[in-house]
This record gives structure tokens, sequence and C-alpha cells, in this order.
């Protein structure tokens, strides 16, 4: 091989292929696409529905109810495999919630009150309507408790059904919808904490409220520990359960508490690019303890100079996206599906609420804004767009299942199930459908309003 100008031989262009790279090339080019995350979903929830009426439904459900915890000395925490899933993973799942709640209100679109107030009007009565509805057709009955199920939308439903209809939906839709999907999941957060917490250990809670202060203080004080983090969000985590108040909620707060500035000033880059460069032309190449400290502190300077916010968001979601949420629906989709689940007063008002209620909470809501001045429509969307997204909200899916595992008892929890499955189905079609027939339409309008406009 012939020297470069170094003496440090022919660069390569490319770093070598580890031959797992080849094999896991497919996985990471479906995982990047839009769409896959809720065609993962929706494999899980067909899984579940198979197991759950099939010969394996008993094995399965002991599977789930397998006791599994930790003891340390007369201490122990233990609960079913069910319990870890959905106490345990949920509340990462709940943490970046959290992280893009943040996000949104900080950099994305609930920054600017103008251009949020459509999305939110939207979201508050998706929300308001479609409890309404299941309280007008529950009140005083077994499964009232459930009025908050058909009240969040499943974003990643949402987003996976927009994807598929490719570059026709506008961008002003997408946008809308992925805020309104976020100011949902406030509103689910707020009814957790409020609505289905029973009773509350004060003291229990208030050691939560010291594991939220630890946290910030360690950053302040330049703790760059991530496994510090870690174990002091565990603590926080375990308090908030003991307390009575559901512990994902403590998953949203620990998001929400992130930093979302890098650590580092941008001048500390800048230099440390100018050694790496004095390194690259042969500034002490040779000399081993120099090189990597150069290269170390290159790393370091990388990693600090991104928001945490931004770069813990880019780590997990993956694995929420592929991992937590499809478990989720495993563990909790599955239900025998009986004529007489179908029929019931229950599964029938959940049913309602997300079909009915969704549309009509969202677009009425969305007008109402609209006509008194207080949000604005974007040029490019018309009022059945609005409608059919209003559909598409009325895809509830995963944070409705998790609610109803908290609102219902486990006579009423398979009705609600088969009207969360049933609801967000047919949303789904009626959503799309209007879109079909409306997005060609809009498409053939443009250029005969251009014509008219020169």
């Amino acid at each position: 091989m012939a020297d470069g100008p170094n003496g440090f031989g022919r660069p390569k262009r490319h770093l070598p292929e580890v031959r797992v790279d080849r094999w896991l090339r497919p996985v990471a080019q479906f995982m990047r696409v839009e769409a896959s995350a809720g065609v993962m979903l929706l494999a899980c929830a067909v899984l579940a529905l198979v197991l759950a009426n099939s010969e394996y439904a008993e094995a399965f459900h002991h599977l789930l109810q397998t006791p599994i915890g930790v003891s340390i000395g007369d201490h122990s925490l233990s609960f079913p495999l069910e319990g870890w899933i959905n106490d345990g993973l949920m509340t990462i799942f709940f943490f970046v919630v959290g992280l893009e709640i943040k996000r949104e209100f900080l950099f994305g679109s609930l920054r600017d009150p103008k251009q949020a107030a459509l999305p939110l009007a939207a979201a508050l009565g998706g929300m308001l309507v479609p409890a309404a509805i299941y309280l007008s057709l529950q009140a005083g009955e077994p499964g009232e408790r459930g009025w908050g199920i058909p009240m969040a939308t499943d974003i990643a439903f949402v987003v996976g059904v927009l994807s598929l209809l490719g570059k026709r939906v506008p961008h002003t839709l997408r946008i809308l919808m992925l805020t309104l999907a976020i100011a949902d999941d406030i509103g689910a957060v707020l009814v957790i904490a409020i609505g289905y917490t029973e009773s509350i250990d004060l003291l229990a809670l208030l050691a939560g409220g010291i594991g939220f202060a630890g946290c910030i203080a360690i950053n302040w004080a330049g703790v760059r520990n991530v496994w510090i983090y870690v174990a002091m969000a565990a603590f926080t985590w375990y308090a908030f359960h003991a307390s009575g108040v559901h512990s994902t909620v403590a998953g949203v707060i620990l998001g929400m508490l992130t930093p979302s500035t890098p650590w580092l000033e941008k001048g500390v880059f800048a230099r440390t690019i100018n050694d790496v460069d004095d390194l690259i032309e042969g500034d002490g190449w040779l000399d081993p303890e120099h090189r990597n400290g150069v290269l170390l502190r290159m790393a370091y300077t990388a990693r600090e100079s991104v928001p945490p916010l931004e770069r813990i968001e880019a780590a997990l979601h993956p694995w929420v996206s592929f991992g937590i949420m499809p478990l989720f629906a495993l563990a909790n989709a599955g239900v025998a599906l009986r004529l007489d689940s179908l029929a019931h007063p229950v599964s029938i008002a959940v049913a309602a609420g997300l079909v009915i209620g969704k549309p009509i909470g969202i677009l009425l809501t969305s007008w109402v804004f609209v006509r008194l001045g207080i949000a604005r429509l974007p040029s490019d969307l018309s009022w059945p767009m609005i409608a059919a997204g209003g559909f598409l909200g009325g895809i509830g899916f995963t944070m409705a299942l998790f609610i109803a595992g908290l609102a219902l008892d486990e006579s009423l929890l398979d009705p609600a199930k088969v009207g969360i499955l049933v609801g967000s189905l047919v949303s789904a079609i009626i959503g799309a459908a209007l879109l079909l027939r409306i997005l060609p339409q809009a498409a053939e309008a443009a250029p005969e309003l251009s014509e008219e406009i020169s």
C-alpha cells in the first residue's frame, strides 16, 4: 500500500463492513419507514387476538401472569410479567412522550400560540366530546369509570395511515395530526394522574418530588454519568408507584425535566475541531497519548454538543416504537371475540366515542375557534380534510388500552378492548377512505385556482 502524505498509508474511503451489518441492513431500512412502527403495532395486536382465540389462550395468559421480582433483605418488589410491561416499560414510553411534549413546546408547533391554536382546539374537542358520548351511554352504569378510554389518539397508527397515503397528504395536515396527538397525550396524562388516582400516600409522593429535585440538582452540578440519572429515575418511579399516582406520570415529568440545551458552549466544539484538524495533518499523530486524548475529547465534545433531550429521544425512539409499544399490544390487545362482547354496552360506548365523538369534537371545536378568530385554517387545508383527520383521530388503541386497564375491572375489560379495536378499525377505514376521495379532488382544484388567480 502506498504511503500517504504523512506516512500513514493510503486512507480508506469507507469503514470496513461487519458481516452482521449485511443481515441487519433490511431491518434498519424497515425501521426508517414512518409507517413501519404502525405495521409492527398492528402485527402484534393481530398476534394477540390470534393467541387469545386459540388453544394457547390459557397458556399465554399464565405466561403474562408469571411473577417476576427482586428482593433486597426484607424488601421485595414483584409484579406479574404483564405488570412489568404496563407499569415498567410503559414508563419509558411515557418518558419519551414527555420529551416530545417539551420539544414541541420549545421548538415545534406548540411554540407559536397562533400556530398551535388549531391543533389544540381540535385536541380539546377530540377529548371532551368522546368522553361526553361515553358518559351519556354509561352514566350510573358499572362502566362509568371508563370515560377516559376514547379520549386519546394513537400517534403511531395515525402516522402509519398518513404515510400509506403518500405525498398526496398536505404537510400541514400531517403537522396538525401529529400536534393533535401530542396534545392528546398531555390530556391523557392528566386523565391518568387525576381521574384514575384513588388514594395518595403523601409521604411517598414527597419522596418522588425529592427524586425530581435530585435530577435537577445533579444536572446543575454537571454530572454526566447516565447511570446516576437512571438510578435517580428508578427511585422516583418506585416512589410514585408507592404513592398511588400511576408511575407512568413520573416518566412524563422526568421527560419534561430533561435539559433541552447542550452542556458545552459553541466555542468548545470549534476549538476541538481545530485540534482534530491539526491531528489529521500529522501534528502529534504518532504520539498515542496525544492522539487518543484528542480523539476521546472529540467524541465527548460531539456528544455533549447535542442537547440531552434530542440525544435521548433519538436513542429511545426506536426501542419504544419497535419494542415497547408492540410488546404492550401483544400483552394487552388479546381478547376473546364473542358476540356478547361486541354488543356489550361498554363496547358500544367506547366505539361510539371513537367513531362518532372524535370527528365531531375535532371538527366542531376547530370550526368554532376559526370562526372566533382564535385559530386560523391553513390555506391548503379544507374542512372535509379536517373531518377526515377527525376520523383518523378516532384510532385510540395504545393509550385507550392503557386507560382501560386502569379504569375497568376484569369483567368489563374485554368488552372495552373489543370496543377499542372495532372503533379504531372503523375510524381508520373511514378516515383513509375520505382522504382518498378528498385529496385527488384537492389536487385537481389547485391548477384551476392558479389559473383564476393569473
